[in-house]
């Protein structure tokens, strides 16, 4: 066997990556998407396609517009939520030009249709992409106002059969507390999705953890600012907290 990490087989074959709006903005900088951290993102799929993984990937919009945010400042819900969902769309647009700049093909589906931008969302159609090793992305959300993307993150992996999703965020697991306010924070390595909800470990909605549940997707939450993390996750190691029953 070889003593190369980067031969180490896949532990997953076919995945969704969540990402938020947010990690694609550079931290002090005006603009809403970098082009360096999209490319890096790209990069890091890019490692995981050549291991034969099917990627999926789920984006949000918060760089650009958050519904919520703005709902609470008096703005219509609905209309507010519907915005978002085109930020996303935005995202998703971003990440395909750079992945296929570095030679992968890939889709955009859209839970909102917008039929010279993107395909719209079909089951099949989105399998089919997959088992032809083409990375799809969903943006739009459901396609429908209340519901984030982290919902929409634990929907489409119930829908196409994902093994795992893994959500890539800034921090490096879940905590019991707010590791940026309290300095005791303690970290899970494997926590779950009952404790997630009691305890209000507010890394996914509700909505999300309790789909996760029902249909038996486990979550993996780890820090993506790592370049190998998501490659090392794929391969099963210990990497951030793993959600499960």
């Amino acid at each position: 066997m070889s003593d190369d990490p980067h031969s180490a087989p896949p532990k997953y074959r076919r995945i969704v990556l969540k990402i938020s709006g947010e990690a694609l903005r550079e931290g002090g900088s005006k603009d809403n998407i970098s082009p360096q951290i999209v490319l890096a993102i790209s990069r890091q799929i890019q490692a995981i396609h050549a291991l034969g993984v099917q990627v999926a990937v789920v984006i949000g919009g918060g760089n650009i517009w958050r519904g919520l945010a703005a709902a609470h400042r008096g703005m219509d819900r609905t209309t507010a939520d519907y915005m978002g969902m085109l930020a996303t769309v935005i995202n998703g647009m971003a990440l395909q030009s750079t992945l296929e700049q570095i030679g992968i093909v890939t889709r955009v589906q859209t839970a909102i249709e917008m039929k010279n931008v993107a395909e719209p969302f079909i089951l099949r159609r989105a399998i089919s992409h997959l088992e032809r090793g083409r990375v799809v992305i969903f943006v739009a959300g459901t396609g429908n106002p209340y519901f984030s993307t982290d919902t929409t993150a634990a929907l489409r992996a119930s829908e196409i059969g994902a093994q795992v999703i893994f959500k890539a965020t800034k921090v490096d697991g879940i905590y019991d507390r707010d590791p940026a306010k309290h300095a005791d924070a303690v970290r899970y390595d494997k926590v779950s999705y009952t404790e997630c909800l009691t305890k209000r470990l507010n890394v996914m909605d509700s909505t999300a953890f309790s789909l996760c549940m029902d249909n038996r997707v486990p979550i993996v939450v780890f820090d993506m600012g790592h370049p190998e993390n998501i490659l090392r996750a794929v391969r099963g190691e210990n990497v951030g907290t793993l959600v499960t029953d």
